[in-house]
């Protein structure tokens, strides 16, 4: 049976393991999906559910999706994706979270690659140039263009052209963490498409790896306390407090001095009498 949710690429980072290890990861953006409509193999021949995300206005939309989402009581979507054989039963109208998928599974995501434009041969098909030097002509053309009889380039020919903007489908991909509640999943490695492009993750088909959970490391954040610092009239008060206790102390050593010299005098002229 197979799993499947939509959700929107946000970009890349990177995790780290109890063990260590670093872990690059695409963070998807996984909004709860609508269920749209089901299909059956009485009625259309095959089983599946039509899955929806992210509302677009009505006047934006078409009378017919308009008609079709609400047979859902929702909005029309702006990304639809029907996927087959989906495991679990569902009802027309259905909310499915990420909650759908757990830490360790194995999929497959699919996505649209970014558009590059107008492409010469060698960067569209990995083509070898000629050389630059001793006047030769040939440097990042196409090349020749095959026999003479046809008198026509035939069909199939790597040329220049339009590259980019395919759907890409990167196989094996594990999930590192689940979010249910900030809606989000981390899937090892890249995932194609650009920033905030949508994106189909579903069970892997070729998958011949263990499920295997990784502990990743998560940063807490601890409310710091900080000691209240005393305010400008109690510092004066405590350097006043601070400046009269040393004023008495000094006052009381000279004091003890005072008296110590008169009894030392006392003493001399006693001794002075005596002799």
């Amino acid at each position: 049976m197979m799993k499947g949710i939509l959700g929107r690429k946000v970009g890349m980072t990177q995790v780290f393991t109890n063990d260590g290890k670093l872990i690059p990861v695409t963070v998807v953006s996984v909004e709860p999906n609508v269920v749209m409509q089901i299909k059956t193999t009485e009625k259309d021949g095959y089983n599946a559910i039509q899955l929806g995300v992210e509302d677009k206005k009505e006047k934006n939309s078409s009378r017919a999706s308009v008609g079709h989402a609400k047979k859902a009581n929702t909005l029309p979507k702006r990304f639809v994706k029907e996927i087959r054989e989906m495991e679990g039963s569902y009802q027309v109208g259905d909310k499915i979270s990420a909650s759908l998928f757990e830490v360790g599974d194995i999929v497959d995501v699919t996505g649209t690659s970014k558009g590059k434009g107008f492409t010469g041969v060698i960067k569209r098909h990995g083509q070898s140039r000629g050389p630059e030097t001793h006047g030769s002509n040939y440097h990042r053309k196409p090349g020749s263009m095959g026999t003479m009889l046809p008198k026509r380039v035939l069909k199939g020919k790597k040329l220049s052209g339009h590259m980019g903007v395919d759907t890409v489908t990167v196989q094996n991909l594990e999930i590192i963490e689940v979010n249910e509640k900030e809606n989000y999943i981390l899937v090892s490695g890249n995932v194609p498409g650009a920033k905030n492009s949508y994106v189909l993750i579903k069970s892997a088909v070729k998958n011949s790896r263990k499920k295997e959970k990784k502990e990743i490391i998560s940063y807490v954040e601890q409310a710091v306390v900080e000691e209240a610092t005393p305010s400008i009239e109690e510092s004066v008060e405590e350097t006043t407090e601070v400046k009269e206790e040393v004023e008495e102390t000094e006052a009381t050593s000279a004091e003890n001095d005072t008296n110590e010299e008169k009894e030392n005098e006392d003493a001399s002229k006693e001794t002075e009498i005596e002799s």
